[in-house]
């Protein structure tokens, strides 16, 4: 993609209804996305209120986290299938409206059970729109004009993540934690009264193409079994039966998905994708830096609001520097790829991380949380934001231009995987402090210490994994972002 283009030399005095329509699709296919985005911090904050009000256990709010980026990662490449088959506005369209209804269903859950299903359900309606929607940011945008987009695109990973906590701590403290779900829905309606009239109407559908349901069932179904496992360890112990079958259910379903994968004929994810270093590389950097940054966003939340009894709203607060420093990481990140490559950015981002999580492992209720917890997460997040922009650029940078749609999905769907998986190992491993009339940090503790080893046996993964050389292409992405129409 090339960024070498010739600008006038001022700019035409007046728009063009051109440029006025494509500014209007850029800035509902934003809006669309954004809600999806802010859905994954959103809730983080809300959940101590969640848990009072519907009485649930520490197992049932892990779930009403990990449950929406489950299946939005889970079922994110089917999405982008499906867009291929059916045309990506119709998906889009379709996406959009059960997000929307879902997201209604959550703020109107009378018990913890309703609302775990309707997260499930916005992750589905996710999973159809984030692919749809880029891959129309693709077809619809050229030359110069697909830059510009695809980095207002990518910009908006660091922006939800930011306004979710506000809005989260804003709504739960103001109106109550449904509106955190409500708000979804008048910006859904207003998205899906106004996109058709901007956009173009999907062609004639192509010709029949297969979409691969059962491999996107056996990767999604793996991937709750194992955050199931990991949940129920907490409770149960890891050597309980409770504990081991699912675990040993997971790696069954994760054989099953590889044999489907190479039986039919339009697989999710090709074998040969997979098995390439920058495809490796790339996934487990997304895995680990998203489920870092979401486990310590849950872990953080509970502790404000039980350990040092911070309202819902001054909990966002605390977390809205930390978004700001993710994305501050990510424009660093960007920069210094280019002028040195992406292993040495991969390993300093981890080794940055870890250090802020020792940081956070030093928090005591009689200490000054600012100068621990807070600065702590400070820096985590500076590290955490240019191992999102590793994760993409190192891996569209080195694979072939006909595996970029592939790769984005996969890349996008570890994100959100990474994510689920992250908070359901800490939920386990801080499980002492989580339930309900805990007293004592340990737990906590244990759970940022699991945290700083995982970050800093990460760093020295990056050193032997990520490909060295600088990339070839001037690609910068973020968790979201992603080169490769579908």
């Amino acid at each position: 993609m090339s960024h070498a283009h010739s600008a006038p030399a001022s700019a035409p005095p007046t728009q063009t209804p051109l440029d006025r329509r494509l500014r209007a699709t850029l800035l509902l296919l934003c809006l669309a996305q954004l809600i999806l985005i802010i859905d994954i911090t959103v809730v983080q904050v809300a959940l101590p209120t969640i848990g009072a009000d519907l009485a649930l256990d520490r197992e049932a709010l892990t779930w009403v986290v990990t449950t929406y980026t489950l299946c939005f990662g889970g079922l994110m490449v089917l999405g982008g299938r499906l867009a291929d088959a059916f045309g990506a506005r119709r998906t889009l369209l379709a996406g959009l409206a059960v997000f929307t209804l879902a997201s209604l269903a959550c703020g109107l859950a009378p018990n913890g059970t309703a609302l775990i299903a309707g997260r499930a359900v916005q992750g589905v309606g996710a999973a159809l729109l984030s692919p749809s929607a880029l891959a129309i940011i693709m077809t619809t945008f050229h030359g110069h004009r697909r830059n510009r987009a695809l980095g207002v695109w990518a910009a908006i990973g660091g922006t939800g993540a930011a306004l979710g906590v506000l809005l989260g701590g804003l709504l739960t403290s103001g109106p109550g934690w449904e509106w955190v779900f409500f708000v979804n829905v008048p910006i859904g309606l207003l998205v899906l009264a106004a996109l058709p009239a901007v956009v173009s109407a999907d062609g004639p559908r192509p010709a029949r193409r297969q979409v691969d349901l059962p491999g996107a069932l056996a990767v999604t179904a793996g991937t709750a079994l194992l955050i199931y496992g990991l949940v129920n360890a907490g409770d149960a112990g890891w050597g309980a039966t409770a504990t081991l079958l699912p675990l040993a259910g997971a790696v069954i379903f994760y054989g099953v998905f590889v044999l489907i994968e190479r039986s039919v004929q339009a697989p999710l994810m090709r074998a040969r994708t997979l098995a390439r270093r920058p495809v490796i590389s790339g996934t487990f950097v997304m895995l680990i830096a998203t489920g870092l940054m979401l486990a310590l966003f849950f872990l953080s939340s509970l502790y404000l609001q039980h350990v040092l009894a911070f309202s819902a709203l001054e909990t966002g607060l605390m977390f809205l520097p930390i978004a700001i420093a993710i994305t501050i990481g990510a424009h660093l990140g960007g920069r210094l790829i280019g002028k040195v490559g992406g292993r040495p950015v991969a390993v300093l981002a981890f080794l940055t991380t870890t250090a802020g999580v020792l940081l956070m492992t030093r928090t005591s209720p009689q200490d000054n949380f600012y100068t621990t917890l807070l600065l702590g997460f400070v820096i985590a997040a500076l590290g955490i934001g240019p191992a999102f922009v590793t994760a993409t650029t190192t891996t569209m940078a080195n694979i072939p231009p006909a595996e970029t749609g592939v790769a984005s999905g996969v890349i996008n769907t570890f994100h959100e995987l990474g994510g689920s998986i992250g908070i359901a190992v800490v939920s386990t491993v801080a499980a002492a402090s989580l339930t309900p009339g805990a007293v004592g940090i340990a737990g906590f503790i244990s759970g940022f210490t699991v945290c700083a080893i995982t970050a800093a046996a990460s760093a020295v993964i990056a050193l032997g994994l990520v490909p060295p050389g600088k990339p070839s292409a001037t690609f910068v992405g973020h968790g979201h972002g992603g080169h490769g129409g579908h």
